[in-house]
């Protein structure tokens, strides 16, 4: 079957959206193009298979999101993972509680969090804290909370226990909040 020009830019359409969303993910401008990259050609070798159950983004977001999985499998059997940047992020979490367990500064109230999503803003703030996070860390959190993968899944990706996996989630949300409360929410 031949692609038509037509369907070829409805596809080239939401490349950019396809960027921003592997730049999240991966936090490497050109590992992001090239996972695109093979997101489109994935694309148009399947188009025939599309359906339209389903708006195009959520297909294509789809296909990058497995394609972003493989990336990071090729990516953990390339290089072993460390334990050095699990201590650290159990300091940064300590510092944010007093001894009685407490907030040592509670967070302001974040106003209506379904609006702050569409913000632009918002999304840029929360990609450069993102970025801020120990690697695997973001990787856990982006799985589970981006791609709203299943822990068990994230688990056999990440060669994790699912404690490990939920401390690593729970940290990242700590870092995330203070970064958030910060540059966007405004400090206290």
């Amino acid at each position: 079957m031949t692609v038509h020009q037509t369907e070829i830019a409805q596809i080239e359409q939401h490349c950019p959206y396809l960027v921003r969303y592997a730049m999240l993910q991966l936090r490497n401008a050109s590992v992001a193009q090239d996972v695109v990259q093979d997101t489109l050609a994935a694309a148009l070798g399947g188009l025939a298979r599309f359906a339209g159950h389903s708006p195009m983004k959520t297909w294509l977001t789809g296909i990058l999101k497995h394609k972003i999985i493989d990336h990071h499998r090729r990516a953990a059997r390339e290089q072993p993972l460390t334990d050095d940047e699990t201590r650290s992020e159990g300091e940064a979490a300590d510092a944010l509680f007093r001894e009685d367990g407490h907030w040592d500064v509670p967070p302001n109230h974040w106003g209506d969090p379904e609006r702050a999503l569409d913000n632009k803003r918002f999304l840029e703030a929360l990609e450069k804290c993102t970025q801020l996070l120990p690697a695997k860390t973001a990787r856990v959190f982006m799985m589970r909370d981006v791609m709203q993968l299943e822990t068990s899944d994230i688990c056999k990706e990440l060669g994790i226990s699912a404690t490990h996996c939920w401390v690593m989630l729970h940290r990242a949300r700590l870092a995330l909040r203070e970064c958030l409360q910060n540059t966007w929410f405004g400090k206290p």
